[in-house]
């Protein structure tokens, strides 16, 4: 079983953490981190019983899969830090947007395998969707590995690195714009008169479910709306204020420029 080191320990890498714990992926003595905010170790103390070390090499020396959880601008700073305690034999595993795998390997030692990952905090609930995209020096076997971690938070993927960007506007960021959606959705049952809980457990139910259709049935998202569409009904009028209103294109334009912000940032 692979010890896992995580260098922050903010509210993604703790979703990771209970992921791997829930599914018995690893254990609490397998784990790792080391975090500055002295509250967030408090916090973290409380509820888990994972090793606190002292600094980030202190993580990387006793981990096999180092996980860097840091800011994107605070990513090649950290990896020059840990550089003289990396060797072949571990993973680096990056969380932070918009920061390549290419740049990540040219602040380490060659050869020392490096997988990016775009997660989202749904992995809380078990409910993540992850992307994954591998470095010059990461083998097949070493990227399924870390795939299957990361399956633990829900769902897992293998993307083309060029492609990573785009996955962080529909599911990096789109938790956001889905609690956008809901709590509007849920604004309008207020306005009818509903109660603020009544309406918005309808409307986050029904993102879910909804959601759930297309995962489980295979059935592309117009073919569902249509069979919920009947010609002159309720949902046909609902339809045609949304596209009225532009929604689609709304919600298209949102995706490219957060896109295009990832690709800023790095």
């Amino acid at each position: 079983m692979k010890k896992i080191g995580f260098i922050g320990a903010g509210k993604m890498a703790q979703a990771i953490i209970n992921g791997v714990l829930k599914s018995n992926f690893t254990k609490t003595e397998n784990i790792y981190t080391f975090e500055p905010d002295l509250n967030t170790v408090k916090a973290l103390k409380h509820n888990l019983e994972i090793n606190f070390c002292k600094n980030n090499n202190e993580v990387v020396q006793n981990s096999d899969i180092i996980i860097i959880c840091v800011k994107p601008h605070f990513v090649e700073t950290v990896l020059k830090e840990i550089n003289g305690s990396l060797n072949k034999n571990k993973i680096i595993v990056s969380i932070a947007a918009g920061v390549s795998t290419k740049k990540m390997e040219q602040s380490i030692d060659s050869g020392i395998p490096v997988v990016r990952v775009m997660p989202n905090t749904p992995a809380l609930v078990g409910e993540g969707m992850s992307a994954l995209c591998k470095g010059k020096y990461c083998s097949d076997e070493t990227l399924s590995y870390i795939k299957e971690l990361f399956s633990k938070l829900g769902r897992a993927i293998e993307v083309e690195e060029k492609f990573i960007n785009a996955v962080t506007g529909i599911s990096g960021s789109g938790p956001a714009f889905m609690y956008l959606i809901i709590e509007a959705l849920a604004d309008g049952g207020v306005k009818l008169g509903l109660r603020k809980d009544v309406a918005l457990e309808l409307a986050a139910q029904t993102a879910l479910g909804a959601a759930k259709m297309i995962l489980e049935t295979g059935k592309h998202p117009s073919i569902l709306k249509d069979e919920v569409t009947t010609p002159a009904g309720t949902t046909a009028e609902g339809l045609y204020s949304m596209e009225k209103d532009n929604i689609r294109a709304s919600l298209i334009r949102t995706v490219i420029k957060t896109a295009r912000r990832a690709d800023e940032l790095g």
